[in-house]
């Protein structure tokens, strides 16, 4: 009797979950997730997604800024969908699903910001309708959230786009401070290098080239020295 007690406790020790081992590989798994598309897997630098964009719009930091967040929301948010409804969507027409999902989003996007930050939206133009067709969002719909689970997806989707608006500051940063000499937030100078003549080409697509190539060149030897 005391051998069958024994045998039934070990039994229920054997069923009962780790939970802690499970939340652990989670959080785990959603750090791996989120921090691949900072670096490694970089939008722009690594995987060179969503260039058009990122090349017209990073002239300025403050367009940058509500840029890569606009095209993190619309990342997030339609991973999240996608991934959530991805078994019942049909393999044929899955594409116009996606798209449907991510303009669903991208409209939220447009018209807040046309109602409250209107200079921005102006200056930002058609590039911010554009996020609907922008590879970088599509990709991640096809290749990762129609194929993973929700939190993974949203994980996936919030570092690519960190990832993004990260490129996308640094060129604004850059671009704006030699081509202007200045940066301007929310039409407050917070930055000047003075009465100078700086060279109008990094405002210009030239400068665009020029900035993204070095920031390449930048990351690829950053990444051969870790190896």
């Amino acid at each position: 009797m005391a051998h069958e007690t024994a045998s039934l406790e070990e039994t229920k020790e054997a069923v009962v979950p780790d939970v802690g081992s499970a939340g652990e590989k989670l959080r785990t798994g959603l750090y791996r997730e989120f921090k691949k598309g900072l670096i490694v897997e970089n939008p722009l630098l690594k995987l060179m997604v969503g260039l058009c964009s990122a090349l017209a719009v990073s002239n300025k930091l403050e367009n940058g800024i509500f840029m890569g967040l606009a095209a993190t929301f619309v990342l997030v948010f339609s991973n999240m969908i996608i991934s959530a409804v991805r078994k019942r969507i049909p393999e044929q027409i899955r594409i116009p699903i996606f798209i449907v999902i991510i303009a669903s989003f991208v409209t939220v996007v447009d018209l807040t910001m046309k109602a409250y930050i209107l200079p921005v939206y102006e200056r930002l133009g058609v590039w911010i309708p554009l996020i609907v067709v922008n590879c970088m969002i599509l990709a991640r719909a096809e290749g990762y959230a129609s194929k993973n689970e929700v939190l993974m997806s949203m994980a996936d989707g919030l570092g690519i786009g960190l990832g993004y608006t990260g490129v996308l500051l640094i060129m604004g940063f850059i671009r704006e401070i030699l081509g202007t000499g200045k940066i301007i937030l929310f039409e407050r100078t917070i930055f000047t290098l003075g009465p100078l003549n700086m060279p109008l080409i990094f405002v210009m697509f030239p400068g665009a080239f020029l900035t993204f190539g070095v920031l390449m060149a930048l990351l690829n030897w950053h990444l051969e020295r870790r190896k």
